[in-house]
């Protein structure tokens, strides 16, 4: 069993494909990295908190490895464009890999090189600690999955969940 903490732009997205998952026990969106207390969704997109809008992927490591985790997150996004994804910017929607000890922070830095022979352009996905991670409010719990008509899912998610079928399409269900 393992777990992983990481932003990639909105939570909605990296959500949607790990909810798909084989093996993925839960995905959890939330909010980390930031300086104020137990913030909203609101104060998080005022970028003012220093939060990202994250999400708490835990795993089986016997059903899927924890290199395709990463490599559904290296996939899903653009890990070479600093704090934006699409039309969301600010660092809230920053790319990044909170690691809880020393070899964890080793095995990101690993599959950041090792994601980096996939572009051109540098990978600015940061490593940091992880501090607290506060649950989002339930309406962004699984949101692709109860808004699929919303405009945000059919325009943005879905050509994402499309990505990730193509290169994983193993490790996915319906």
């Amino acid at each position: 069993m393992r777990e992983f903490t990481v932003a990639a732009g909105c939570f909605w997205c990296l959500d949607a494909v790990y909810q798909r998952t084989e093996g993925v026990l839960s995905s959890v969106a939330g909010y980390t990295g930031g300086h104020t207390e137990d913030p909203d969704y609101e104060q998080v997109c005022s970028g003012r908190t220093g939060h990202a809008e994250a999400i708490r992927v835990v795993f089986d490591d016997e059903q899927v490895p924890p290199e395709v985790i990463m490599d559904m997150f290296f996939t899903t996004h653009d890990p070479t464009s600093l704090n934006r994804q699409g039309y969301d910017i600010g660092t809230q929607y920053r790319s990044a890999l909170f690691y809880r000890d020393e070899e964890e922070k080793e095995f990101f830095e690993r599959e950041i090189a090792r994601a980096q022979r996939l572009y051109e352009r540098p990978i600015v996905t940061t490593l940091e600690p992880l501090g607290t991670f506060y649950r989002a409010e339930e309406v962004h719990q699984d949101f692709e999955r109860t808004n699929p008509y919303n405009g945000y899912c059919q325009v943005i998610i879905d050509p994402k969940l499309r990505k990730a079928r193509e290169h994983f399409s193993a490790w996915l269900s319906a």
